[in-house]
């Protein structure tokens, strides 16, 4: 109830007037039945737009800090979080973050829309990263469809460290569904899990225009935070672990959606089979 109040008559209606949201390929969201939504993360207001664009209900699995505050403000944020239909998500990896991603199983095998942020955190610089495999694992066990969504603009709106948002139109590309099935019965493998996972990203890039990094964005988050407490200049986020960034055109040489399992860097199946944590939307609400 609070969250259909709140996208309906409250926050919606407002929202919708100040920042006209734009979107596209809203048609590619099933009207019934179990969905997972995987979009880039370019701001704390992703989690805000994406809902209000979208007919159905999204749940989000939402970092687990954010319901473990103290305080008074801890427990009204726990509270908000819980009444906005978003789900506590442990990313320490192992078996904490395995209990969260059945959490995400329960609102899938219940028909519900879940959405991740393969990323699993907020982009530094307002490029795309390496994602995280918790998606694949997802999505290889429970076979429901996959819908590529791309946030445009939003970074602009609500940059990382701003509390009050600029006032500026925002756009949601949503894609047509990705098709695993023929991976079924392989959801333990981790190559299959890795190349899944780089299939998703590859949409994304392809969808929002993103440069690529083929890093991790929270290992080069805290990369960045270290230098800053030692006070040395840092460079750009992912300058030395960028191999060959790649810019998707739209004219016709460009290669079929996920055509490749490679993203920037070498074949996913030469890298360590040592992921991930799942790639949830650990900022999927409030700063990183």
């Amino acid at each position: 109830m609070f969250y259909w109040v709140m996208k309906r008559i409250i926050v919606g209606p407002i929202l919708n007037l100040l920042f006209r949201p734009w979107v596209k390929g809203l048609d590619n969201v099933p009207a019934t039945g179990p969905a997972v939504l995987v979009s880039n993360h370019l701001s704390f207001s992703d989690s805000i737009f994406l809902p209000i664009v979208v007919p159905r209900t999204v749940v989000f699995l939402a970092k687990s800090e954010y319901f473990t505050g103290k305080g008074v403000k801890g427990r009204l944020t726990a509270l908000f979080f819980r009444l906005s239909n978003q789900l506590p998500m442990d990313r320490s990896g192992g078996a904490a973050s395995s209990s969260s991603l059945s959490a995400g199983m329960d609102i899938l095998n219940d028909g519900g829309v879940l959405g991740i942020y393969p990323e699993g955190t907020r982009s530094p610089d307002g490029r795309l990263y390496r994602g995280k495999t918790g998606v694949a694992k997802l999505v290889l066990a429970t076979g429901v469809p996959v819908i590529p969504v791309a946030m445009i603009g939003t970074d602009k709106v609500q940059p990382i460290g701003r509390r009050i948002p600029n006032i500026r139109r925002v756009g949601v590309i949503i894609g047509e569904p990705l098709d695993f099935s023929r991976y079924e019965g392989l959801e333990d493998d981790r190559f299959v899990q890795r190349s899944v996972t780089d299939e998703i990203m590859y949409e994304l890039m392809r969808l929002s225009g993103q440069e690529y990094v083929d890093a991790y964005a929270s290992t080069v988050k805290e990369r960045l935070a270290a230098e800053k407490a030692a006070g040395r200049k840092t460079p750009r986020p992912g300058a030395d672990t960028r191999r060959a960034a790649v810019r998707i055109s739209n004219d016709a040489g460009s290669p079929a959606p996920g055509a490749v399992t490679e993203i920037g860097g070498a074949p996913s199946e030469k890298r360590p089979a040592t992921d991930d944590g799942p790639g949830t939307p650990g900022a999927a609400a409030g700063p990183a």
